[in-house]
């Protein structure tokens, strides 16, 4: 009576299974290495659209997304952005705990998951079935599945049928600095965070921080002198930051142990974020209570009890943000 735990050695004999069923469930969820650090996989499909295979058509596309994921956030930002709401469809799959991928709310295609899909344009495939998936309806294939290409794909393959022509997000000017940051938030960022969370030694988890809070310092001393990354245009590089930042403070920041700072204390982040969630459209793509479901109740290793978080209220995001003048020159009295 009175204690708190059970007997020394059923508490080392559950630390052992624990320690080992975790082992086991992270090195299929997390590729590491000998080093424990996560290494993610490469994305197998990688066509272009505009190519004879895949013209430029209008209601030919389907994004496949998982409205928890930053990899299939992008893709649905610059949907909106660029106006292809009519253009391309979107189905929503759902994270699934005991299946361990995504899954269709009722049959889809006669699939029951994402998997099946990917079987369907590739029998035989045995690789990740990851979204967000950009699809071809007419010939039932894959285009591709990687979210860096299919962003781009959106910002120009589609000018002709889109509500937003005009907007570039990748102009030919600005691509050697978009393509910098790319690489650098890539790794540091939007990877990094998940080398955070998915680290398996102490050691791999220490440099994964260290490099993540190191390029959110540089970001944010960038960010005290010019509106966005690559100055006053709004470009792609802005777009791949953002899922990252939208989920840090609601998923990031405890569950992935990225708890250094959150991104609303800083002081040209924050205001930042806001900049981005605000623009045209960039809202209605956000999904708080999907975030959480798909981070606390999907990722079961790293949150064995499954209970969802009450918070963050992100209402915030709607204050004004104060940026628009920033990098901008003076205007004469």
């Amino acid at each position: 009576m009175g204690k708190s735990l059970p007997p020394k050695a059923i508490i080392s004999l559950g630390k052992f299974v624990w320690t080992t069923m975790w082992n086991v469930m992270m090195s299929n969820m997390a590729p590491r290495s000998k080093a424990g650090a996560y290494i993610r996989p490469e994305s197998q499909f990688r066509n272009t659209i505009g190519s004879e295979s895949f013209p430029a058509e209008s209601q030919r596309y389907r994004l496949y997304v998982g409205l928890g994921c930053p990899w299939a956030h992008r893709t649905l930002v610059v949907r909106a952005l660029k106006g292809l709401q009519d253009v391309i469809d979107v189905v929503v799959v759902q994270p699934s705990d005991t299946e361990g991928g995504w899954v269709f709310a009722s049959e889809h295609q006669g699939c029951h998951n994402l998997r099946d899909l990917y079987l369907l344009a590739q029998p035989g495939y045995e690789g990740r079935c990851t979204v967000p998936v950009l699809w071809d309806i007419q010939t039932q294939k894959i285009v591709n599945n990687e979210s860096s290409e299919i962003i781009v794909n959106l910002n120009s393959a589609f000018n002709d049928l889109a509500q937003q022509p005009d907007l570039d997000l990748y102009p030919e000017a600005l691509r050697p600095p978009i393509d910098q940051w790319n690489e650098k938030i890539y790794h540091a960022v939007n990877n990094g965070v998940y080398r955070c969370g998915f680290a398996q030694t102490q050691t791999a988890y220490d440099q994964a921080c260290r490099e993540l809070f190191e390029v959110l310092d540089e970001i944010d001393t960038a960010l005290a002198q010019q509106r966005y990354l690559c100055g006053d245009t709004l470009t792609l590089a802005d777009v791949r930051l953002f899922p990252t930042l939208f989920r840090f403070d609601v998923a990031y920041y405890g569950l992935f142990k990225c708890n250094r700072r959150r991104i609303q204390d800083y002081q040209h982040l924050g205001p930042y974020l806001r900049d981005l969630y605000q623009l045209p459209g960039v809202a209605d793509t956000c999904n708080l209570e999907a975030v959480k479901q798909s981070y606390y109740g999907f990722l079961f290793p790293l949150n064995p009890g499954g209970i969802i978080p009450a918070g963050p209220d992100i209402t915030s995001l709607t204050d004004p943000h104060g940026r628009e003048q920033i990098g901008k020159a003076p205007q004469a009295v």
